[in-house]
């Protein structure tokens, strides 16, 4: 007797209550016909049949339909909950009136019908059924179509209706059983989906205040940085250093590693959720990755194997940021796997495909359940673990997400999965 729809809370848990009151509906539709028959075939109580069975046909046309629109609505008014437990409500008083009215034990069924009302509902609305049940009682009192009962029923209609009152009693306990176990599994759903928007907001604070303490680290280092770049640059120069090799060539190198440095802080802000750098440019996938791959292969003294499945070529915009996040996962790859880190990209349901794996000991159970978490890293260093976390969250602000797993063969597998369209520029957004 019951009716889908929704109240005012999240989409997905909106979702499950309407499967919910469509299983309880069916439920209630199936009471109904077994009471028909075994009325009809065992008590051999006369029944208008034509009359009773439109309302269980009803119900299963209306739940026919509420199941096609669920397929295209995630949520559901409370108007639309209550029209929908009124359509049920006029149903069982349809039947009832045909089948005895208050004398008839099933009109307790009214009750379930006021209990959904009252959990599902807002009050104003859970008090609109409550009265709407009382006034379909009201009527059924004084207005009904008596049941035709045969002998030994007529000479004792009380034991008839102690019978019907089990019989609804047994109905009415598997129906809110049901209902509240149900009811308990999604308020468990909504609960764990509720911890992790709130474990996704910590980290995301987490993100933020990494990116304060970077912004603050690369305010304050902007100056001393550039005051040695000067000075290195002003060292060059001397005399005395180009007429010794040695000291040129170190020179030089510490030039490279102050380069990096800059590199590395802009990179930090970067990475803290600023996806959209100072200087993004306009690239092609194929360039763009073919330059990472450049880049990478003259750092490590291991072999970088890139396989590009990518098919047709599509213009993105080259981040400095995007670069770091990939970077990120090549450099911890070949630190566990150096001899060989193999780089894939392929495009798969409008999504740019980006899977780093490696030929080490892989990831523990315990590693990745805690996948994207602050400071859970297998290097056993204070503070490690955050390249990931870095990498997860930025991922997730492009809307996409990451997936790390172990290789059967051996090793592990982390996988970045971004929309296109979050990369893409101008008419290339599309898969």
């Amino acid at each position: 007797m019951l009716r889908l729809a929704a109240f005012p809370k999240s989409g997905s848990e909106t979702w499950r209550s309407v499967i919910l009151l469509m299983q309880l509906r069916w439920i209630a539709v199936i009471g109904q016909l077994i009471t028909i028959v075994s009325v009809k075939q065992f008590l051999h109580v006369h029944l208008p049949l034509a009359a009773l069975l439109i309302a269980p046909l009803l119900l299963i046309l209306v739940n026919l339909g509420s199941a096609s629109v669920i397929r295209r609505r995630r949520a559901f008014s409370q108007a639309e909950l209550f029209v929908a437990l009124m359509i049920d409500v006029v149903a069982l008083c349809w039947q009832l009136y045909h089948s005895g009215g208050a004398t008839n034990p099933f009109t307790f069924l009214f009750l379930l019908q006021i209990v959904i009302g009252a959990v599902i509902l807002e009050p104003r609305w859970s008090w609109l059924v409550a009265l709407n049940t009382c006034l379909c009682m009201v009527l059924l009192t004084f207005q009904y179509v008596p049941l035709e009962l045969p002998a030994p029923h007529s000479d004792n209609p009380f034991r008839l209706y102690i019978f019907g009152s089990l019989f609804c009693f047994l109905l009415a306990a598997v129906l809110l059983v049901f209902f509240v176990v149900r009811l308990d599994r999604n308020r468990r759903e909504s609960d764990k989906a509720l911890a992790a928007l709130r474990q996704q907001a910590a980290e995301e604070d987490h993100i933020i205040r990494m990116g304060l303490l970077a912004s603050g680290a690369a305010h304050e280092l902007g100056t001393p940085l550039s005051s040695m770049s000067v000075i290195l640059g002003d060292w060059a120069h001397l005399p005395e250093i180009k007429a010794n090799g040695e000291l040129g060539e170190d020179l030089a190198d510490m030039r490279v590693e102050l380069e990096r440095c800059k590199t590395i802080v802009t990179g930090i802000l970067m990475s803290a959720g600023e996806m959209r750098g100072e200087n993004p440019s306009i690239s092609t996938v194929h360039t763009l990755f073919g330059e990472i791959v450049e880049e990478w292969q003259s750092r490590m003294d291991g072999e970088l194997r890139f396989v590009n499945r990518f098919g047709e070529d599509a213009t993105i915009v080259a981040d400095p940021g995007l670069r770091q996040v990939i970077g990120n996962v090549i450099d911890n790859a070949q630190e566990v796997s150096p001899d060989l880190v193999i780089f894939e990209i392929a495009r798969e349901s409008g999504n740019i495909v980006i899977a780093v794996s490696d030929i080490g000991p892989g990831f523990s159970k315990e590693m990745l359940a805690r996948v994207g978490q602050p400071y859970s890293s297998t290097k056993g260093r204070d503070g490690g673990g955050l390249g990931l976390f870095l990498v997860v969250n930025v991922v997730r602000k492009l809307g996409g997400r990451v997936i790390v797993e172990n290789r059967e063969m051996g090793g592990a597998t982390v996988r970045l999965i971004l929309p296109l369209a979050a990369l893409a520029y101008g008419k290339d957004n599309q898969a």
